[in-house]
């Protein structure tokens, strides 16, 4: 049996029942990962960043991002990300209501791992993080 380390999800996500279907998602498969959530860009992209009061943050290894968002949108952060050759190593699942083509097309310019449509119930939500767990297990660490 192989020993699986916890990582590092950032959700970034407003809507405080989406957050909380997303919790009680990764509580029912039993997920260690650590899930740390904000539900504004641009505070997001200040822990990405380490910046204040985030100096001592932990990068994430996966970021789960919904792209309508307060403050700094989801696609205004992709491309932020995307400009920052650290945090463009990150894996990025993006999350949404959108179903829009450009959406989907700037996403994968931008070098989005996975576009997910938001889930509409509890069920679709846990088949996303069964995506999200097989995305964990891939993600190698750098000593």
């Amino acid at each position: 049996m192989s020993e699986y380390t916890p990582i590092e999800i950032l959700l970034i996500e407003d809507d405080p029942g989406d957050v909380l279907l997303t919790r009680e998602a990764f509580d029912d498969h039993k997920l260690r990962n650590r899930l740390v959530v904000f539900g504004d860009g641009r505070e997001a992209l200040c822990y990405l960043q380490r910046r204040a009061p985030y100096a001592d943050a932990t990068p994430p290894d996966l970021i789960l991002l919904d792209l309508n968002l307060p403050g700094l949108d989801g696609r205004e952060l992709l491309a932020a990300l995307a400009a920052d050759p650290l945090l463009a190593r990150i894996p990025v699942v993006v999350l949404t209501n959108s179903l829009a083509e450009r959406d989907i097309l700037r996403s994968r310019a931008l070098r989005v791992t996975d576009y997910v449509a938001k889930p509409v119930d509890f069920y679709r939500l846990i088949e996303v993080v069964q995506r999200v767990e097989q995305f964990a297990l891939s993600v190698v660490r750098e000593p």
